[in-house]
């Protein structure tokens, strides 16, 4: 039988741009499949920029880390070599390498050009503000660093409907570039009237010769890499016609074992419902719902009905297309989207992503290793390690859920015969210290449990007809199950 997949995304805002990460990648595959962690989620690996920059601000798709642009040869996390490098050293320890695409937008640019614009109100894209004037744009990427290696593809402003800067008189806006045929995509989510402009030159995908490009790097992308899947980055502000072609071609390129993700960050089902349906499930989508729950609860403390913790969510809804997380790179403290889960309340987070049946759930590397400045935040090893090792272990099998009070809730995995030891009881208290009992299994008579987290120093023993009271700390998570069991793949 095989175990349960568990993903860490393998980066944060804030990691040292120090030209080391693919390096302590290689360094450290081993002990990420040690604790269980069989997939990496990495940054976006192309230059961008800076040697500073995150990776989101794209300058140049077909540099991995090889010329000397942008006053650098590395990105932020090393150089091209490094990164293959460190992707075949996750392979030959069993970690499949999911590579973070940025293909919203492009920033850098190597010249400025002068072409015709409209204003538009930035709450309401739809809106023009102004007649048809002429900006200078920064939208001329030509590579000189690069000089055709890999493809000769220049971008000009033709290739772009959009704008956020007038180098001619130095003023910022959301402007949108006239030409024919250009217009804001219509296949895009509709907060702001029309989403498809989000930042620096925006990328229009109803030109052909976009679409042809987009591919084409994609496939180079994956050969070069050899990677294992792609995660797609702010699709809701891209045609979803093309992520749906994207997905086939890849799909096609790779198999269908190719595995993608992307960040659709809108916490409305129906949204999600509708992208799903419109690019065929063959992506998954991040359950964005889901982290709002952990938020609400981390905030609201006992006054959180934990019975709804799964209410509205697409981990409830589509359990076979969604990736759920607590936190990551954009709800972490002083970032776009700061939706930070509180301290007291990541361990029983974690715990509702990693040992419940549906989802398949990702840790985040500033939870596990912590934050770097201007706010260090310490990494959670401690109290996520125990949740992993019970996912590698234990959390298989029947589920049965325990979710009849509005502060104490509980399910058990029942395990399954093929791995020896396995099933375990899980409870989560956002009040007083708690206690649920709970159906294990009569086989499981007269079985001594412990608490893996070790919030709980006693020991449980099962009765004769399957049933115990399993006991939690208030505002705490406790996961029983059997100790020191023969583990058996």
């Amino acid at each position: 039988m095989k175990r349960n997949h568990t993903m860490m995304q393998f980066f944060e805002w804030h990691i040292a741009a120090d030209g080391e990460h693919w390096k302590r990648l290689s360094a450290m595959a081993a002990e990420l499949k040690a604790i269980g962690i069989d997939t990496v989620w990495i940054p976006p690996v192309t230059k961008a920029v800076s040697g500073e920059d995150t990776g989101y601000g794209v300058y140049d798709l077909y540099d991995l880390g090889e010329f000397d642009q942008k006053g650098t040869v590395r990105t932020k996390y090393g150089t091209k070599q490094e990164l293959i490098d460190a992707v075949a050293e996750c392979q030959k320890h069993g970690i499949a390498v999911y590579v973070d695409l940025v293909m919203n937008h492009k920033a850098g640019a190597d010249e400025t050009e002068i072409f015709k614009v409209v204003e538009v109100d930035p709450h309401d894209r739809n809106k023009e503000i102004s007649q048809p004037f002429e900006i200078e744009g920064w939208t001329k990427f030509s590579f000189p660093g690069r000089g055709g290696v890999h493809s000769s593809f220049e971008w000009n402003h033709d290739h772009f409907n959009g704008t956020d800067f007038d180098a001619k008189v130095g003023r910022s806006g959301v402007f949108r570039i006239i030409g024919e045929n250009k217009t804001w995509n219509q296949n895009v989510d509709n907060e702001f009237g029309n989403y498809d402009y989000l930042m620096f030159a925006n990328l229009d995908y109803s030109h052909q010769d976009v679409k042809t490009e987009m591919l084409e790097w994609g496939k180079w992308l994956v050969d070069t890499l050899q990677c294992s899947g792609y995660r797609l980055d702010a699709i809701k502000h891209i045609n979803h016609e093309f992520i749906k072609e994207f997905a086939a071609e890849m799909s096609k390129k790779r198999g269908e074992d190719f595995y993608m993700v992307g960040e659709f960050w809108n916490p409305n089902l129906e949204a999600c419902r509708h992208f799903l349906d419109t690019v065929d499930y063959q992506i998954d989508l991040f359950d964005v719902s889901l982290h709002y729950k952990f938020y609400a609860a981390a905030l609201g403390g006992r006054d959180f009905d934990l019975t709804h913790i799964f209410d509205d969510t697409l981990v409830q809804t589509h359990p076979g297309n969604t990736v759920t997380f607590v936190d990551n790179h954009d709800s972490q403290p002083r970032e776009a989207l700061e939706s930070w889960v509180g301290d007291w309340f990541k361990q029983s987070a974690y715990a509702l992503i990693l040992l419940r049946r549906d989802g398949y759930p990702v840790v985040f590397y500033g939870d596990y290793y912590g934050i770097g400045s201007p706010d260090p935040i310490g990494g959670k090893k401690e109290a996520i390690n125990p949740l992993l090792y019970a996912r590698h272990h234990k959390a298989y099998g029947e589920q049965n859920d325990y979710f009849d009070h509005a502060n104490t809730i509980g399910w058990v995995r029942r395990g399954v015969p093929e791995i020896g030891g396995s099933g375990c009881a899980v409870v989560i208290s956002n009040g007083d210290n708690g206690e649920k009992r709970m159906f294990v299994g009569e086989e499981r008579a007269g079985e001594v449990w412990t608490d893996f987290t070790h919030n709980r120093g006693e020991s449980i023993t099962i009765g004769g007809d399957g049933w115990a009271v399993f006991t939690v700390n208030g505002g705490s998570v406790s996961v029983w199950a059997l100790p020191n069991s023969e583990e058996t793949e």
